[in-house]
């Protein structure tokens, strides 16, 4: 799979964001707050969610253009900022809810998409400028 290097990464607030090619952004937060924050004041419905598979761990938004869905490419690519393990929870943001009296950070997802990807290299992910995943 060709490797299209990201945009330089940029911070607005707490959040990272990366651009990917077609006009995709993804946008990581580094903290429980900022993950709040993130999946809650930032997020649009239609956005897709990113999160390691049962483990504490950064959440990860895809947004792109209007009505424009991402191909499996750019998805694998954002699950791949979201993988510290093999498998990455993946979903639509309206499919993100925080439970009642739940501590920051803390979500209930729906309609759940595994994504297997094995985690970028650190020259290609998570460090400035890439960004990279390949499927399993």
């Amino acid at each position: 799979m060709a490797q299209t290097p990201l945009s330089p990464q940029t911070q607005k607030g707490r959040l990272i964001t990366y651009t990917l090619p077609g006009g995709w952004q993804v946008l990581v937060g580094r903290t429980d707050a900022d993950n709040d924050y993130l999946s809650f004041r930032v997020a649009r419905p239609n956005d897709w969610w990113f999160h390691v598979r049962g483990m504490p761990g950064s959440h990860v938004i895809l947004q792109g253009p209007p009505g424009a869905d991402p191909d499996r490419e750019t998805l694998h690519r954002a699950a791949a900022l979201a993988a510290g393990v093999v498998a990455v929870s993946g979903t639509r943001v309206r499919d993100v809810s925080k439970p009642r009296g739940a501590t920051a950070g803390t979500v209930q997802i729906r309609h759940e998409r595994i994504f297997k990807v094995r985690p970028a290299r650190g020259d290609l992910a998570g460090e400035p400028g890439h960004a990279s995943a390949q499927p399993c």
